[in-house]
């Protein structure tokens, strides 16, 4: 496989972290690859910037953080305007199209989705949106194996949020499929 430097973006309560954590063990528990998952964010508890950078490859990772990503994902317009200049050519530039209004011609895959807007209506919540955002990158890349994203949320979401996550995982699959096609 060739290594796959993703940056997730948003604020802080859109679960970028966990998304990134979640995608991090998938590929180390259940794909026999190499990972890393890093995190940075704003002092705010819910609101301030956030990002999540994970490397996921069959050979060694060398250093942890991505400066330049085959994959970006945008889930606020904060999140575009700091870091869609770090998308590299040809990479993919994965943005919410209810929340990110795309300014800047770059050399890469542009794809909105209306991720926000199908989680809330197809879940009834928008607490699941960072797992809707992982399905539509995996509809969009085949990083990894959604059954291997399956089998850690049966581990790391609470008993009671499993139904909304694996229903959230399967419309951003359908999503981003759909979007290839």
């Amino acid at each position: 496989m060739e290594r796959c430097r993703m940056v997730l973006a948003g604020s802080g309560g859109q679960g970028v972290i966990t998304a990134a954590i979640i995608l991090a063990e998938a590929a180390v528990l259940h794909e026999n690859l190499e990972a890393t998952q890093t995190q940075t964010y704003g002092p705010e508890a819910r609101g301030g910037a956030t990002r999540a950078d994970v490397i996921v490859s069959d050979a060694p990772i060398r250093f942890p953080k991505v400066v330049r990503a085959n994959v970006l994902v945008c889930l606020t317009q904060q999140a575009y305007t700091k870091f869609c200049s770090i998308v590299r050519p040809g990479g993919l530039l994965l943005t919410d199209s209810l929340h990110v209004q795309v300014e800047s011609a770059v050399d890469a895959r542009q794809v909105q989705l209306p991720l926000f807007h199908e989680v809330v209506e197809q879940t009834g919540t928008p607490l699941a949106l960072n797992i809707c955002t992982l399905g539509a990158v995996l509809g969009l890349t085949d990083l990894i194996n959604p059954d291997s994203v399956r089998k850690v949320l049966k581990t790391r979401v609470p008993t009671n949020f499993l139904q909304v996550n694996l229903q959230a995982l399967e419309l951003g699959l359908r999503l981003g499929r759909k979007h290839m096609r």
